[in-house]
């Protein structure tokens, strides 16, 4: 019951963000989330640095979508974790399509009063050593 709790939870951060709402998303996170997002800073802490973050990312689109794939998830006691990957694309301001890139995304879940909230998230990018660059093309 608690998995798919977590999965149907993912699935309103999926809609929370093609709907653009933030304030709807806001209340998906622990009000102490940590987030290691793929753009600086290294961390956005509490809910409203999560907000600003989805804000920012979404004044860059008009229409804007989110994919999850191959999502795994583990549930003990009142923790959790996934991990999974991630795709933003959609249509920019500009009104240019973007397919976006895949990045490496894992949830940290606690169970508070009886809900679980994401507590820490992280988005990733594999990285070339030799150029130090971003790896943004690759597919799961």
């Amino acid at each position: 019951m608690d998995e798919t709790m977590i999965r149907q939870h993912l699935d309103k951060i999926v809609e929370g963000i093609r709907a653009k709402d933030l304030e709807g998303l806001k209340k998906l996170y622990a009000t102490d989330v940590v987030s290691f997002d793929v753009e600086p800073p290294l961390q956005h802490v509490g809910v409203e640095a999560k907000s600003r973050n989805w804000a920012k990312a979404f004044t860059f689109f008009q229409d804007v979508s989110y994919e999850i794939r191959d999502l795994a998830v583990t549930v003990g006691g009142d923790v959790a974790f996934g991990h999974c990957f991630g795709r933003l694309s959609g249509t920019l301001r500009n009104g240019t399509e973007t397919s976006g890139m895949w990045v490496r995304g894992t949830f940290c879940f606690r169970k508070i009063d009886g809900n679980w909230l994401i507590a820490h998230d992280q988005a990733s990018l594999p990285f070339d050593v030799a150029s130090g660059r971003g790896v943004i093309d690759l597919e799961p």
